[in-house]
């Protein structure tokens, strides 16, 4: 790759290295540099600038970052947006995060260039959170080297994955010595309880017995024959040596302890068993509190399908200081019982479906009402960002507003009325952003006569929106050519219930061009609204055998 200054006069079709501004328009670095860009510079001043150009053998950054990232993804992972050089990867479902290190740093190695970072192994991920990027740091790398990025990843499976969480059916047995409250035992049900519904199994049965090896291994037996797919012991008394009374008790009811203790705090005197293919986890006292332990380290794996060994239980060490640590975070139920108001790495996307108009091009019809293939048009707008993830929805009404309510009731939906909505669309978008929580990090406005446009695309939206990066406006683009719906971040919440008049937000897209993310589209469905009856015909007509009625 050629890379310096150039003149103005020879940098046609050269890659712009640093974004800048000509006059009152921004060129973003790596811009393929045209015609009418030159002649913006030029009009600037401008006489030289920094450039790249490709050469026999290169690959671009943002073709080298979708091979790398593709080569890599495994299951329970999925790429997202690919832009200035980088893809995430991000997990499907709750699960565990998996990688074969020695692999990944051999990558690494390949080209200083070419990059791959992820989340720890074996770390607790959520759907939808980035478990790993791939980012191309020059503007283009060789051939050569990506191939060799290729056969690396190639060599085997599972360089990088997600085990997703699988739902058990488990039994929690817990032993008494005289004296014991049965307050202490109630609480150690509720955590645990609430422990495993985070992780998508359930606690089945509970029993109590005393602290004696031969009913404990009587009651340990009855689970396993009932059918809990994962034991809980929680004894009165600490267990300190592999003849203890609790291992003794596995032992008598045909089990065998795998292993004793594990170097991590808190979490030291866990037991590692099993009676048949049942796992039996002896926990530790530790266990009763919510906080996070060495058995929830070992439960989330055992939860996500993933084999524990005595050898896995020692390689834990490193990172294994958990109690010292006060910014670690706790399981959920002990930081916040519901999902929603935990902190989770990825940001709360809602969605505004603007539904409100009064469709005066349409004639007397009101256009979110008319089906497309069997469905009203603002009804699958809302089932759209639904189906991508958007929560929650806000819906504004105006013209029509009972038709509209009644046609969406059955959906969770918020709605916000917009009485003002004969004065223009800038009135329903005060309406719908005014709707929204205080702790909402962006919104997808989305426009309810676009039937075409479908899950997958909103969340490419979603996969590529990141303010922090820079990406704090997501629109979706065909061909060059922008589209809606769009997504934005918080920051820009009070500029959009200032505009007026029947516009948009257009406005603030053209006033903060350097926080803009385009999002490449596969088809023209974000360009196509149906707000006229040649629009309606013109969709009917492209529809094929997907049938139209009003």
């Amino acid at each position: 790759m050629k890379f310096g200054p150039v003149p103005l006069a020879d940098a046609a079709g050269a890659i712009l290295v640093h974004g800048r501004m000509a006059g009152d328009r921004r060129l973003r670095k790596g811009q393929l540099l045209a015609a009418d860009d030159i002649a913006a510079l030029a009009g600037a001043g401008i006489t030289e600038i920094i450039a790249a150009r490709l050469e026999a053998g290169d690959v671009g950054e943002n073709d080298a970052a979708e091979r790398v990232a593709t080569a890599i993804c495994g299951s329970g992972l999925r790429t997202g947006a690919t832009g200035t050089g980088r893809v995430n990867l991000f997990a499907e479902a709750d699960g565990i995060a998996r990688f074969d290190a020695a692999r990944i740093d051999r990558l690494n190695a390949v080209d200083e260039g070419i990059t791959v970072a992820t989340v720890a192994p074996y770390e607790r991920v959520d759907a939808r959170q980035i478990v790993a990027t791939v980012k191309i740091i020059p503007l283009g790398v060789t051939e050569t080297a990506l191939a060799a990025c290729e056969a690396v990843a190639g060599e085997a499976t599972g360089l990088a994955s997600v085990a997703p969480f699988r739902p058990h059916r488990a039994g929690l047995l817990q032993t008494m010595l005289p004296g014991m409250r049965s307050q202490v035992l109630d609480k150690t049900t509720a955590t645990l309880t609430h422990r495993l519904a985070d992780l998508g199994s359930v606690l089945e049965w509970e029993m109590r017995c005393a602290h004696d090896e031969a009913a404990i291994a009587a009651a340990l037996a009855e689970l396993q024959q009932d059918g809990a797919e994962l034991i809980f012991v929680l004894g009165a008394s600490a267990t300190i040596d592999r003849r203890d009374v609790v291992p003794a008790a596995i032992a008598a009811a045909g089990g065998s302890v795998d292993h004793f203790g594990m170097p991590v705090d808190p979490g030291n005197l866990l037991v590692l068993a099993r009676i048949g293919s049942t796992p039996v986890l002896a926990l530790p006292g530790s266990a009763r509190s919510p906080r996070l332990g060495g058995n929830d380290l070992v439960l989330q794996r055992l939860l996500a399908g993933i084999p524990v060994t005595g050898a896995d239980l020692m390689a834990m060490g490193v990172g294994g200081l958990l109690k010292e640590i006060p910014g670690r975070p706790m399981p959920r139920i002990d930081a916040a019982p519901d999902r929603e108001t935990e902190t989770v790495p990825m940001p709360r996307l809602a969605a505004v479906v603007l539904a409100g108009g009064q469709s005066r091009r349409m004639g007397s019809r009101n256009k979110l009402l008319i089906e497309v293939d069997g469905q009203a048009m603002v009804a699958r707008a809302v089932d759209t960002v639904a189906a991508a993830g958007f929560a929650p929805i806000v819906v504004v009404t105006g013209h029509e507003a009972d038709r509209v309510r009644d046609l969406l009731a059955s959906r969770d939906v918020v709605f916000a009325h917009n009485p003002h909505y004969a004065d223009g669309i800038s009135t329903s978008l005060r309406a719908g952003i005014a709707a929204l929580a205080g702790d909402i990090d962006g919104a997808l406005v989305s426009l309810g006569d676009m039937p075409r446009v479908r899950p997958d695309q909103l969340r490419r939206l979603a996969d590529a929106f990141d303010p922090a990066a820079g990406r704090a406006i997501c629109l979706p683009t065909w061909q060059g050519k922008r589209g809606n719906p769009v997504l934005w971040a918080r920051r820009f919440f009070a500029e959009m219930t200032d505009v007026s008049g029947d516009v948009g937000a257009r406005h603030i897209i053209g006033e903060h061009a350097d926080l803009v993310f385009e999002v490449e589209m596969d088809d023209d469905s974000v360009l196509i609204d149906v707000d006229s009856p040649e629009a309606l015909a013109a969709i009917e007509k492209t529809g094929g055998d997907q049938a139209l009625s009003s």
